[in-house]
């Protein structure tokens, strides 16, 4: 069988990273029929990331590290997971956003997904910390110029600061800028959460901008898949509690689901299944719900 040469070695250590934690464990065998790739391709990234000390190899496979929680894998690695639930995350979150409204979108790859949704909604100002957000809304821009303009595009505030392995900028200079300002609806991406433990990230620079994001926000809107439930990096920086909605997709547990409404009566869970954008909610300017 030969190697996948379609995906990058970050990227498939990410997939089997993703399947170690997510099953508690997984074989050599299994990987490779999962990722079309060599028995010896397998095992050389179950060194690679065994060396990481996130996971370890046990005969014929491997298992998770209790607590290996700093572990941040790059943006087109995590790109490459759970693709369909981040796009109907986004267009589900995209109907929350009004036109004329100031949104702000941290980085990750699902707020990567939502920015290409929420092209088409007019006269947003949009406050990222995000490269690649900002390249989404950057090259339409640029695209629409060499057509002869569109009236209503959003306006982009790009925060600086120091680069992360996801192209989100932190530390602070993004603090700062973030600081300063205030918007309506924070489109929030989260490496993981939890009951206990709440939002977190493995990068602690990353977690203090992510602080002053929330408290610059009238309203936190989370976007995660359901894969990040349960999982915890290092640093939390957000309680469950200071979330005003939740949009994940629907391979979270119906009994997953059931909890959180428990815990968190106050917390709109939303939950994405791939049908049209309408049917997700949209908040208004003076930041209550409103059915679009």
């Amino acid at each position: 069988m030969g190697d996948n040469q379609n995906l990058l070695a970050e990227q498939r250590r990410a997939l089997i990273l993703e399947e170690v934690r997510r099953r508690g464990g997984a074989r050599v065998n299994e990987l490779t029929r999962r990722l079309n790739v060599s028995d010896m391709t397998v095992r050389r990234d179950l060194d690679a990331l065994a060396r990481q000390g996130v996971l370890e190899k046990v005969h014929g496979g491997a298992v998770p590290v209790p607590g290996a929680s700093t572990h941040e894998p790059g943006f087109e690695a995590k790109s490459s997971l759970e693709q369909d639930a981040k796009e109907d995350i986004a267009r589900a979150a995209a109907a929350m956003a009004v036109p004329g409204g100031a949104i702000a979108l941290s980085g990750g790859t699902t707020t990567y997904a939502l920015a290409r949704c929420l092209l088409d909604v007019p006269d947003l100002t949009v406050v990222t910390n995000s490269l690649r957000v900002a390249d989404v809304f950057h090259t339409a821009q640029r695209a629409d110029a060499s057509r002869g303009g569109r009236p209503g595009a959003a306006t982009v505030v790009l925060t600086g600061g120091v680069r992360t392995p996801s192209d989100s900028l932190v530390g602070p200079v993004a603090d700062a800028a973030i600081g300063s300002l205030h918007f309506d609806v924070l489109f929030l991406g989260v490496h993981g959460i939890s009951a206990e433990a709440g939002l977190s990230t493995p990068n602690l620079a990353e977690a203090e901008t992510n602080r002053r994001l929330v408290r610059s926000a009238r309203r936190v809107v989370v976007v995660a898949d359901h894969t990040k439930w349960g999982t915890v990096g290092l640093s939390s920086f957000a309680s469950l509690a200071e979330v005003d909605t939740l949009v994940t997709d629907g391979g979270m547990p119906e009994r997953t689901r059931a909890e959180v409404r428990e815990a968190l009566p106050e917390l709109d869970l939303v939950v994405a299944d791939g049908g049209p954008a309408e049917q997700g909610r949209s908040l208004g300017g003076d930041g209550r719900e409103a059915r679009p």
